[in-house]
């Protein structure tokens, strides 16, 4: 049993888990995720490791309640145990002094993006934020974000908190001012990356992306996770979750994570049955 010591709602979909994880956390690297199992009847599912603790034996993670299984564990409290929990998984962040970097965090994707810029800064990199997200409401550890970057550009959809645009918009500016950023990691929605790497093409920018959204089993067993990156078939779960983001077929990936909308659908309609509806 793993006990969560903190809970945190970021906003009204966005929670944060601190989780009593001793192994785990001795072992997490930047780029690591975790699979989780709330309950002997529940399902396996893959998150990130947003953050971890050696010294205190904890790993925190950062989900959003979309499907089943992730509206059941927000209503975990703290106190309360998951009962299993395997990691850390997956090939972790390449991490060396590049030079000068930039970290892009949509939406969720901040969270995963910290320990990737911290580990960039702790390796000597210049390392540049953008992290941003539909409004104001939805934008969550700007100081962590800050106090890992030597620069951070806020940017919302609305114009409610930062700068008025997307994040690929600041992205832009900063590569065409600065011939010398060597690496851009870019993780949140699949969209959002496909676009990052869009802008990062122009400029013929080495870009990261991260692509555990679309991870089902994470074991590499079930197959759902197929992705085609340059050419060749890889799987999210064991041959990433990090890969050469002006590869992937982007596409391709966004046509994948809509193969199980009925049955998700279906799994939800019955858990708010079951629930009562929250």
């Amino acid at each position: 049993m793993f006990k969560i010591l903190k809970k945190e709602e970021l906003s009204d979909l966005v929670i944060l888990f601190e989780i009593e994880a001793k192994d785990i956390a001795k072992k997490a690297r930047a780029g690591n995720f975790f699979v989780l199992k709330i309950h002997e009847q529940g399902e396996r599912i893959p998150l990130t490791i947003a953050d971890f603790d050696r010294d205190r034996g904890t790993i925190t993670t950062v989900f959003q309640k979309m499907g089943k299984t992730t509206h059941h564990l927000g209503t975990l409290n703290e106190g309360d145990s998951i009962l299993d929990m395997t990691g850390p998984l997956g090939i972790h962040s390449h991490i060396e002094n590049f030079g000068k970097v930039v970290c892009v965090g949509g939406g969720v994707g901040i969270a995963p993006t910290f320990p990737i810029a911290r580990a960039l800064k702790e390796a000597g990199n210049a390392v540049i934020s953008i992290i941003g997200a539909r409004t104001k409401e939805l934008i969550f550890w700007e100081d962590k974000m800050r106090a890992v970057s030597d620069e951070l550009i806020i940017v919302t959809d609305d114009g409610s908190y930062g700068q008025k645009a997307v994040v690929t918009t600041p992205l832009d500016a900063l590569l065409r001012e600065n011939q010398d950023i060597k690496l851009v990691y870019a993780i949140g929605p699949a969209i959002m990356m496909k676009f990052v790497c869009v802008t990062t093409e122009k400029h013929n920018a080495k870009t990261i992306v991260s692509l555990n959204s679309i991870m089902v089993d994470a074991t590499g067993m079930c197959g759902a996770c197929r992705v085609e990156v340059g050419g060749e078939t890889k799987f999210a779960c064991v041959d990433g979750p990090e890969f050469d983001g002006r590869k992937v077929d982007f596409n391709l990936l966004m046509s994948r994570q809509r193969m199980y909308i009925e049955e998700e659908r279906v799994a939800m309609e019955r858990y708010k049955e079951k629930s009562g509806g929250n």
